[in-house]
Parts: C-alpha cells; structure tokens; sequence
C-alpha cells in the first residue's frame, strides 16, 4: 500500500478540499437569496472556515511527508533545509503556498456571510477551486512535460473539481436532512429544488468527471489495458469505475424517483417518507464517494508504468 500515513493524509486533505469548494459551489447554484445566508439552511459562516482551517493543518502535515519521503529526513534539523527548498525552489512548494493563501482567502469571506451571503460564497468557491486544484501539482501529471504536461494537468483540475462539486452536494444534502426543529414544508421544498438544480449541474459533473477519467487513463497508462488488469494500479483503478458506476444508479434513482417522490409529499403534506428515503440514498452515495477519494489516495501513489514494466 506504499506509505500508509500518507495515503491517509491525502485521502484527508482530498475530501476536505472537495466538500469547501462542493459547498460554496452548491450554495450558489441551489439556493436563492437569504438562503444563502449562514444559518438559514447550511451554517457556512462555520462550516466553510471550518473546513478550510482544518484544510490548512492537513496542507502544513502533507507537505512535511513528503519533504520527509522525498529527503529521506529522520529529523527536525535534518528536515528543516529541505522544507525551505521544496517550499521556495519546487512547484510543490508554490502551489503549497497558493493553497494556503486560497484557504486563508475563505476563511476570512465566509466570515462575512451573514453580512454578504452572496458574494461570499462567490469569492469562497473561486478560493476552494484554487485550492483543490493545487492537489493536481502532487499527482501524475506533474511527472509530464510540455504540451503533455499542460493538458494533464487541465483533466486533472476538472477532474477533482467535478468530483469535489458531487462530494460537496451529497455533503449538503446529508447536512439538511439532519436540521433539527426547522419547518418540514420548507425544508422538504428546499430539498425538492435543490434536487431539481442538482439535475443540471449532476449531469454536468457526470460526463466531465467521465471525460476527463479517459483522458487522465490514457495520460498516464496509454491506450492499453491487458498490461494494467494484474497490477496493483489496474485492480484499483477498476474499484474505482465500478463504484462511480454505483454512484451513477444511485442519481439516476434520485433523480428518477426521490425527486418526483418529494414533490409529490409536497401536495400530500406527507414530509417523512420521501425525505428517509432521500437520506438512505444520500448515506449510500456518500459511503461509495468516500471509498472512492480513497482509492484515488492510494493510486496517486503508484507507478502504473512501473508495475507494467516490472510485470
């Protein structure tokens, strides 16, 4: 499994960045006017400087590990020149630095949602794309050079950045189903357009994150596909395509079924089945995205063309 601190670290880091920028994106896009507002529906006057505080101290650990592994430092001395090399000599270092500048950005805005809900959550999803996108510098694509390396790096930001959008909207949804003592008509009218919104941008993320996963495939393994099915790479990677293929039934059956069946306890003015049902769905979707981010932890630390060549 190769490093096992840091496959956990980057799992941890991933799945934050993707739920700050997820959340401020879904606010925008799903509610209107003082819903945006930090404790109308979603607490993002805490939960945006939350999440990017903790991002931070993920971001100071991650970049320690792999100072530490790429030195080979057992110490605070012996590691203390080679941090100050990675962060002010290395595109590891610089994007280390614009992340932290983006979440800072963040936590500062998000502060002011209840002043300026709107804007916030524009400068708060402009910041959190920065800051996911940083995580490209530490994967595949950075091992490219020249035009090569400017399109990898291009799938790989979409990438993440579709992926964070559905992590954070299954975040967001998971959230307001667990408001306790708010109105049930609203919260269930709230739900049923934010569903409905959710059909435009789900359908977007899905055929991005589909057409930029070819494209990093071939970026990094090539058009093949015998070689990599006994490698390490290959049995991962295959996890991870039949898991967002669940993913993909999971919104289809939300899309096709709980969103029609939540409109519908809308006229009946029967709010609880159609919303148990909606947190069922959401636990399962979110449980597979999890695992999912995991998996993409541990290839980012793999060889595929390593493992091929060995094989």
């Amino acid at each position: 499994m190769g490093d096992p601190l840091n496959v956990a670290l980057r799992l941890a880091l991933y799945l934050d960045l993707m739920l700050l920028f997820g959340l401020a994106v879904f606010g925008l896009y799903s509610f209107r006017g003082k819903e945006r507002v930090s404790g109308a529906v979603l607490h993002f006057g805490w939960i945006l400087p939350g999440t990017a505080a903790i991002g931070m101290l993920l971001s100071v650990a991650a970049f320690m590990i792999i100072t530490s592994n790429m030195s080979g430092a057992s110490d605070w001395d012996e590691l203390r020149p080679h941090l100050e090399m990675m962060l002010y000599e290395t595109e590891i270092g610089y994007s280390w630095v614009t992340r932290m500048i983006s979440l800072a950005v963040v936590i500062f805005v998000a502060s002011q949602s209840k002043r300026w809900p709107t804007g916030s959550l524009w400068v708060a999803t402009l910041a959190g794309s920065i800051a996911l996108s940083t995580l490209a510098w530490t994967g595949h694509g950075a091992m490219d050079e020249g035009t090569k390396r400017f399109w990898h790096f291009a799938a790989d930001i979409l990438h993440l950045l579709s992926a964070g959008g559905w992590i954070g909207a299954l975040a967001a949804f998971g959230l307001m189903l667990r408001i306790k003592g708010a109105n049930p008509e609203q919260l269930v009218r709230v739900l049923s357009r934010a569903l409905k919104g959710f059909e435009t941008a789900g359908g977007f993320i899905v055929g991005t994150i589909i057409i930029t996963g070819v494209a990093n495939y071939l970026f990094i393994v090539g058009p093949t596909v015998i070689e990599l099915v006994t490698s390490t790479y290959g049995i991962l990677l295959l996890m991870k395509v039949l898991l967002f293929a669940g993913m993909i039934g999971l919104a289809a059956l939300n899309r096709f079924y709980l969103s029609p069946s939540l409109e519908r306890s809308l006229k009946a003015g029967d709010y609880s089945l159609a919303a148990t049902a909606l947190r069922k769905s959401v636990m399962l979707e979110s449980t597979c995205a999890v695992v999912i981010v995991f998996l993409v932890a541990w290839l980012g630390t793999l060889s595929p063309s390593i493992e091929m060549a060995q094989g």
